[in-house]
């Protein structure tokens, strides 16, 4: 494995699974990192507001979720709880640049 495929997650989920079609792009890291790059269109839901804000922001718990943080640890663990919770369709998305790079679209700022 390269460091590109280590990049992208080549061995865990992001790449290893087709991605659900539809999905919406969650953001789990801190309000201040989404505002300085985030996946365009991605809505930010901080991991540790996650048990607060799911009900209202996630009610459909067979929604299909991307998750992501800056290197996959965070959405990992945001994936786990929302696992527990039900949600059914959880991808861990890795990084903003990973999933950006695997739906072609673009880092926003603001």
């Amino acid at each position: 494995m390269n460091w590109f495929s280590k990049f992208l997650g080549a061995g865990g989920s992001a790449a290893a699974e087709p991605w659900p079609e539809g999905a919406l792009i969650v953001d789990v890291r801190s309000p201040g990192e989404y505002l300085s790059g985030h996946v365009e269109g991605a809505l930010n839901l901080p991991l540790n507001d996650l048990p607060r804000l799911a009900g209202e922001h996630l009610p459909d718990i067979a929604q299909p979720l991307v998750l992501y943080c800056q290197s996959g640890m965070r959405s990992e663990s945001a994936l786990r709880y929302l696992q527990s919770c039900g949600y059914t369709q959880l991808v861990n998305g890795r990084s903003p640049g990973a999933v950006a790079l695997r739906l072609h679209s673009a880092i926003v700022r603001g």
